[in-house]
């Protein structure tokens, strides 16, 4: 058996895996940070819960195993409890998550200069209290001497996309840009294996009928051109931001200074207000020397953008 990489920050630790015990047709949605995981949440909710009623607040269905705000053994708990079709998240890459052939493995890409702008919005909106609280209630505070802690950001938006740009690969700091594009390649390197599926944010909002379609044969759901529409219409960005109390993560704890403003505008190329050609150009070189082209191109336009010798 292979030996799991370790990801571990003051968040969340993948090490919370251990253990685990998977059912047959239990779901993992691993995604870096602000690439669309509640949004992929929210659909497979709606394609496991057919009549579109959820049983509970988001947060709770679809728990983030590796989140350090509730103690291991209460996630576990409900998990053991639940008798619907599990879904589980995660940020952790595919090489730190124990492999189940019964599992389907989600992964979603988003152009990452547009997943560092949301980044911004959601540190700004992040309840740094709140979370400490949390923790130190879940799992202490003890282990926080052994951890290193980020840089605090500079007060420039472009300094901090280059603090976020340029930083080393580091399995304790899962939001740089060489950490997404680590990531994706743990996916990206297995994608034609049977249960392991590829995603990515501009494909959503492009054409959000068919991924839908995409996603519920992924996950061996039969669901109707009905269906469809009303998945759509209930996983469309407005109606999810109205629905911020039960939609949000760690709502529960009052992670968000607002939960309404965790969903912050749902579009793409935010990007292009911060960054100038010299910074695009920039930019880009750093990219071919995290990625081969072949995964550059598809994290920055998703699988409608690129060839199809590269699917």
């Amino acid at each position: 058996m292979t030996e799991l990489k370790r990801y571990r920050s003051v968040v969340a630790d993948n090490a919370r895996w251990d253990g685990f015990r998977f059912r047959p047709g239990d779901i993992v949605i691993s995604t870096p940070p602000k690439c669309g995981t509640t949004w992929t949440q929210m659909l497979c909710a709606l394609l496991i819960f057919e009549d579109g009623n959820l049983p509970g607040p988001l947060t709770e269905i679809s728990p983030w195993l590796d989140m350090q705000t509730h103690a291991l053994a209460d996630v576990v708990a409900t998990l053991d409890a639940q008798h619907h079709r599990r879904f589980i998240k995660t940020h952790t890459p595919l090489d730190g998550l124990p492999f189940d052939e019964r599992v389907t493995y989600l992964c979603v890409g988003r152009d990452p200069r547009d997943v560092s702008v949301s980044w911004d919005h959601h540190v700004a909106n992040f309840n740094s209290d709140s979370f400490i609280t949390a923790r130190a209630a879940a799992v202490g505070l003890e282990d926080l001497e052994g951890l290193t802690l980020p840089e605090p950001p500079p007060d420039d938006p472009v300094e901090r996309f280059w603090q976020w740009a340029d930083a080393d690969p580091d399995p304790f700091n899962i939001t740089t840009l060489a950490s997404l594009l680590q990531h994706l390649a743990t996916f990206w390197d297995r994608r034609d294996e049977d249960n392991i599926a590829l995603f990515h944010y501009g494909d959503l909002l492009a054409d959000l009928p068919g991924q839908v379609r995409r996603l519920g044969a992924e996950l061996a759901i039969d669901v109707t051109d009905e269906r469809v529409a009303e998945i759509v219409a209930a996983a469309e960005f407005d109606r999810m931001k109205e629905n911020a109390a039960a939609l949000a993560p760690e709502t529960d704890v009052k992670l968000w200074l607002d939960d309404q403003a965790f969903f912050h505008k749902g579009t793409s190329g935010q990007w292009r207000d911060l960054l100038d050609d010299a910074d695009v150009e920039r930019y880009e070189k750093r990219v071919a020397g995290l990625a081969p082209p072949d995964l550059a191109a598809w994290a920055h336009t998703g699988w409608l953008g690129v060839s199809s010798d590269a699917r």
